[in-house]
């Protein structure tokens, strides 16, 4: 029987490569994000894709959109929350209180509701899976990104208790800590470093890449077979566990 897979923000970036990778091996894919026009490319891509419309930020788009996947797919196999902002590059003192609670509602808080809207169905499944977006900054402290930081730790603490609570019904839950991520995000974080340090990119580029052994920008594909390895019998016994794919970073 084909995996009945739900991605959150599948549009484009890691979460496109979840669906690319999941449909590869014919599982049957919904995924929801904010973007419609790639909603709509990934509809075209991907025959039988189901997309829908859903603001990680409003719980009452979640409280829909996640029965809505689980008739669209018959059920849910395997949960990926993938949904996730980046937020500001500022320091404390000087963080916006309502961006914070902007970074953790998407990060975090939107985590937890599609997740706990999603384990009736994944108990239904004959062998659930949840599969969390961490970060390298889920393992370090990152100056200027608190809030990031604060929710991608907080993933952590999701996941290692969804894996105890859950275990009894078959369901793995695990976590993915991806370093520097090849696309536009991190070129994003990058600009907002660069005009808070006065720093030029190759100086920024140079400092960040001293920090892993393998210095290179990890690619969404990669992380993308890791979650279907994750979410396969391969990995029927790997539960609460958090995976970097970093290039071997050390540190912030």
């Amino acid at each position: 029987m084909p995996q009945k897979v739900l991605i959150t923000a599948g549009a484009a970036g890691i979460g496109r490569e979840f669906a690319r990778a999941f449909a590869a091996t014919g599982a049957k894919i919904f995924i929801c994000d904010i973007d419609d026009a790639g909603l709509a490319a990934m509809v075209k891509e991907i025959p039988g894709l189901v997309a829908k419309r859903c603001d990680m930020a409003v719980r009452a788009d979640i409280e829909t959109m996640v029965p809505a996947a689980a008739e669209a797919l018959g059920g849910i196999d395997v949960l990926i929350n993938n949904a996730g902002i980046a937020g500001m590059t500022l320091p404390v003192a000087d963080y916006p209180p309502d961006d914070w609670d902007k970074v953790m509602a998407i990060n975090l808080t939107a985590m937890f509701d599609v997740t706990r809207l999603a384990i009736p169905f994944l108990k239904q499944s004959e062998a659930g899976s949840i599969i969390n977006l961490s970060s390298v900054a889920g393992r370090f402290g990152i100056p200027n990104r608190s809030p990031y930081a604060a929710t991608k730790w907080g993933v952590i603490g999701l996941t290692k208790t969804l894996a105890i609570e859950l275990g009894e019904w078959g369901i793995r839950a695990n976590a993915i800590a991806p370093g520097l991520v090849e696309g536009d995000r991190i070129q994003r974080v990058f600009r907002g470093k660069q005009q808070l340090t006065g720093r030029t990119m190759d100086e920024i580029l140079g400092e960040t890449f001293s920090y892993q052994s393998i210095k290179k920008f990890v690619d969404p594909k990669d992380i993308a077979a890791l979650a279907v390895f994750l979410a396969s019998p391969a990995a029927k016994t790997i539960s609460g566990q958090v995976i970097p794919i970093d290039g071997d970073r050390q540190h912030a």
